[in-house]
């Protein structure tokens, strides 16, 4: 299903009505508090006004897509380019047909269990347990506690940089451990899920056993991007590291988590280069130890040094 800009009825045919921001630093949107200024910085408005504002950029424009800024490391350079921040934008969630929800791209993954739990709708609660948004979760197949995003997937909406709105299936990505593949220049905007009848209150118990699971082996305390290495096929990164003697190892103000070694937190005045020189470390290590490399879930972005104009 294709939908053409001119089809969104809510779309103000005067101009956009989101926010604009220049060199907005990117450090105030990221789970690790780093990174550094975004040329352009654009709050839609809401669903329409996103089409509108892709449909209004230069072809060739960077873009980057920016939830609730979790498993992104933005270096301290800043990106060149436009960010798209989706942070209480794109919220609207919806039950859909029997057993179904939609959610847009800006819900976060949390809130997403929640709403499903309160209408006894139950699969989705490890969302509750990761620490972005329902966008993110899509992009990279999210998952926790042995759940993962697209099994629950029975259609996501996409837009592409014209502006173009698609309908597409499951079917139309490769999809694997915390990895999507499918049409290129085209982002996730929104979803329908497919969940079961259930009980609320077991679902919510559940969630609640979850969220306490999760503070009590990860470092929520502190500034992190949640899991930093994918696991390998049949191991886990957090023993591989943990076996290196790597937790508590630090470079700057970045530290690998004494709680938890596959993460790795900002103890406070970490750079992002920091982060990046530790992931390298690990990565060496392991290789040197076990002759394997681990692979970032983590996403890196932007420009290494800090501009001076």
């Amino acid at each position: 299903m294709v939908l053409c800009v001119d089809s969104v009825k809510t779309a103000d045919p005067i101009g956009l009505r989101g926010e604009m921001r220049y060199d907005e630093p990117l450090a105030n949107y990221t789970s690790w508090r780093v990174g550094g200024p975004a040329d352009r910085f654009y709050l839609p408005a809401d669903a329409a006004d996103m089409v509108l504002f892709l449909h209004s950029l230069p072809p060739d424009e960077p873009i980057l897509w920016l939830g609730l800024g979790s498993n992104l490391l933005v270096r301290d350079g800043g990106f060149r380019g436009t960010v798209i921040c989706t942070r209480n934008r794109l919220k609207e969630i919806r039950s859909s047909e029997e057993e179904g929800i939609y959610a847009e791209a800006g819900v976060p993954s949390a809130h997403v269990a929640r709403f499903c739990s309160e209408r006894n709708l139950t699969g989705a609660e490890f969302l509750a347990g990761i620490p972005g948004t329902l966008g993110g979760a899509l992009a990279m197949n999210a998952g926790a506690f042995g759940g993962e995003t697209w099994p629950l997937v029975a259609r996501v909406l996409t837009v592409d940089r014209s502006g173009t709105l698609r309908y597409r299936s499951s079917g139309d990505f490769l999809v694997g451990y915390r990895s999507v593949r499918g049409p290129e220049n085209e982002w996730f905007l929104a979803c329908e899920l497919r969940l079961q009848s259930g009980d609320a209150l077991a679902s919510r118990e559940r969630i609640r056993s979850l969220l306490a699971k999760r503070s009590a082996s990860q470092p929520i305390n502190l500034p992190n991007c949640g899991s930093v290495f994918r696991n390998p096929e049949g191991d886990y990164a957090a023993r591989l590291i943990e076996a290196c003697g790597l937790k508590g190892h630090s470079i700057g103000g970045a530290c690998v988590s004494e709680k938890h070694a596959n993460f790795i937190v900002n103890t406070g005045m970490a750079r992002a280069a920091d982060i990046e020189a530790l992931m390298q470390l690990v990565q060496a290590t392991v290789e040197k130890t076990f002759g394997l490399r681990l692979i970032p879930e983590v996403r890196i972005v932007g420009e290494e040094s800090i501009r001076r104009d």
